[in-house]
């Protein structure tokens, strides 16, 4: 039965969840969405708080995507439904904070203007505070009558064991390669290469694919990034010092480039442990840059390609946890294998 639901791509099994638990009338106070950034955690909970408050009579019909409620819920004007965002630092740290969560609570605490839900949004609450994370768990344990409180995460174990034991957890997983080329290509009538290359920098992550489809800046910057980089594996000890000091300078940039490095190394070390050329090709994300990490899995050592990989990770967890930032680029690009001239 044709329903708003059926613009979700993927993630079945966690639509009939959500679908089931409506007709039965077994809806729970709490959820709690995990899996990586754009995977569609935020756009699965808003279709389920549109179903919830759909002003379709039929359940199995809910929700419609035209009535006033969805169209509201949709375009996050509804008076019922609350989305809390993190906010963000000038480092780019996302950060949900205990003003908010009190804000929050303000709001559910009156009863709903119009809807039968009174629903509450919180994206990727694991930013949240130690204090912001103990006042929501409050509401937890004393849900007001007739609210869902929906949260998002990156995993379950990334919220405090109170909050996720408190919550029904659905875990979604990234998307086939596959699956998000089709789609692309049939819903959105992507060129086939174009949406060939999307799918693969997607890394599962069709919200990413959509955004980067719109957004023409992501892949720019992309190209950027891995033009950097190139700039790094060709430099001389004294270029990369120079390197570090120019992007040390803006670290609001640096968690973007040092994950579309991280994904490179990855891609790299993939076609290193393949033992044929280009065996893994299908598991890799840059594949516009096949030809050239082929070659190089080749002539570089297994050990220098896996420490360029595992010093990367590290040097973005320890600038997500302030180190000092040239401090911690300097020893990166250290690490690196030197191309030749």
């Amino acid at each position: 039965m044709d329903t708003a639901w059926n613009e979700i791509v993927g993630h079945e099994w966690a639509v009939r969840l959500l679908r089931e638990a409506i007709a039965r009338g077994r809806v729970g106070h709490a959820y709690l969405f995990t899996g990586p950034r754009h995977v569609g955690k935020t756009a699965l909970a808003i279709r389920f708080a549109q179903a919830l408050n759909c002003e379709v009579e039929a359940a199995d019909r809910r929700p419609c995507g035209q009535c006033r409620s969805c169209r509201l819920i949709a375009a996050g004007r509804h008076p019922d439904v609350r989305v809390v965002e993190p906010e963000e630092s000038s480092r780019g740290h996302l950060t949900l904070k205990i003003e908010q969560i009190r804000d929050l609570q303000q709001g559910l605490s009156l009863a709903a203007y119009e809807a039968r839900w009174k629903i509450a949004l919180l994206t990727e609450f694991d930013s949240a505070t130690a204090g912001a994370a103990n006042a929501f768990l409050k509401t937890l344990e004393e849900p007001p009558n007739g609210v869902a409180l929906l949260l998002t995460a990156s995993e379950a174990d990334a919220v405090l064991p109170t909050i996720s034991s408190r919550c029904r957890v659905i875990a979604l997983r990234p998307l086939p390669t596959g699956h998000i080329a089709s789609a692309l290509e049939a819903r959105w009538q992507v060129p086939v290469a174009q949406a060939h290359l999307l799918a693969h920098l997607a890394d599962g992550r069709l919200g990413w694919a959509l955004q980067a489809l719109e957004d023409k800046s992501l892949l720019t910057s992309r190209g950027e990034h891995l033009d950097r980089l190139q700039e790094a594996l060709y430099g001389s000890r004294v270029e990369r010092f120079e390197l570090a000091d120019k992007l040390a300078r803006k670290p609001e940039e640096l968690p973007g480039i040092l994950r579309t490095w991280l994904s490179w190394w990855r891609d790299l070390a993939l076609l290193a442990w393949s033992g044929t050329d280009g065996a893994e090709v299908g598991a890799i994300s840059n594949v516009d840059a096949e030809d050239d990490m082929v070659s190089l899995s080749r002539r570089w050592e297994r050990a220098s390609i896996l420490r360029a990989l595992q010093q990367t990770d590290r040097a973005l967890w320890q600038l997500e946890h302030n180190a000092n930032t040239r401090l911690a680029l300097e020893n990166l690009l250290l690490v690196y294998p030197r191309r030749g001239v």
